[in-house]
């Protein structure tokens, strides 16, 4: 996950920073305000080696958080199993090193 981490802010961090600004200011209504934003960093992220594996091996774990995040839009803390389990999931993800996945 650190390395999916490291990847998705060098690459894509104004889509990141967008997207995490338009969750802050819309919290009752950010899964509908910001969802033009939310694509645009899976379409940032989506093309990298890493991002592809950790979709691949968490989607259940990712899917199921999406769906508790849908519905629990005015209280997202109540999905944080839901990101904990995501999280454990990508941590345990083999993939290969930077210096592997950057090399010119």
């Amino acid at each position: 996950m650190q390395a999916a981490m490291e990847i998705s802010h060098r690459y894509c961090s104004s889509e990141l920073e967008s997207y995490g600004s338009c969750v802050s200011s819309h919290p009752s209504s950010w899964q509908h305000d910001c969802h033009h934003l939310k694509v645009q960093v899976a379409k940032c992220t989506s093309s990298h080696p890493v991002i592809q594996k950790i979709r691949t091996d968490c989607s259940q774990p990712f899917s199921a958080f999406e769906q508790c995040l849908k519905e629990n839009q005015n209280s997202v803390a109540n999905c944080s199993d839901h990101i904990n389990k995501f999280l454990l999931c990508a941590e345990s993800v083999k993939h290969p090193s930077l210096a592997e996945i950057c090399r010119f």
